[in-house]
């Protein structure tokens, strides 16, 4: 894929690619935004340990995933401090005829609310247009999860569908609204 990881900016961050030496960063946002973020993902995998354990594989497999052109893995740092406000995922990237991927994000509860997501996932989408030349991002969110819904339409993603027992989260498998963002054709 790109042999130089992508390095993009916004008014207020900086997004990079998740690698070894920025899992500090990742681990302290994890830590400080454990019960915030813990009803809308997976429980913790045994496998990976300790939570700084878990942080540093994230990491190795974020760099391995890039290069492999299957993933990118955007953590969202202030410009100023270099904390972690943020994170913007694109997985399960598929090229050929499909050109496609996946979206997962998280924000830090003090930055909820102020436009921070918008702002970061817009760069990530950008960049996945117009430099990774994909056509189509898939996003979904739980049906309680009015916050993703409303950052989704604003970003200009269409409901597509509603899957049942779709992922297992917090050990209970949830339903989940299923929506996309094509590329403007030009």
């Amino acid at each position: 894929m790109k042999s130089e990881p992508p390095l993009l900016h916004t008014a207020r961050c900086q997004l990079s690619l998740l690698q070894p030496d920025n899992a500090p960063v990742l681990l302290a946002y994890r830590q400080r935004n454990r019960d915030h973020l813990s009803p809308w993902e997976p429980a913790p995998n045994p496998d990976d340990g300790s939570l700084d354990e878990a942080c540093q594989r994230a990491a190795a497999r974020s760099v391995q995933a890039y290069a492999d052109g299957l993933a990118v893995y955007f953590l969202a740092t202030d410009r100023q401090t270099g904390d972690m406000l943020a994170a913007c995922n694109f997985t399960n990237i598929v090229h050929g005829i499909f050109q496609a991927c996946h979206l997962g994000y998280s924000v830090d509860h003090a930055w909820q609310g102020k436009g921070l997501m918008y702002e970061v996932v817009q760069a990530g989408i950008t960049y996945m247009f117009e430099t990774q030349g994909l056509h189509r991002i898939m996003a979904n969110h739980m049906p309680a999860n009015v916050r993703s819904e409303r950052l989704l339409r604003r970003l200009g993603f269409e409901r597509e569908g509603y899957a049942r027992a779709y992922l297992k989260i917090g050990g209970r498998w949830e339903d989940h609204v299923l929506n996309a963002l094509v590329r403007p054709e030009s």
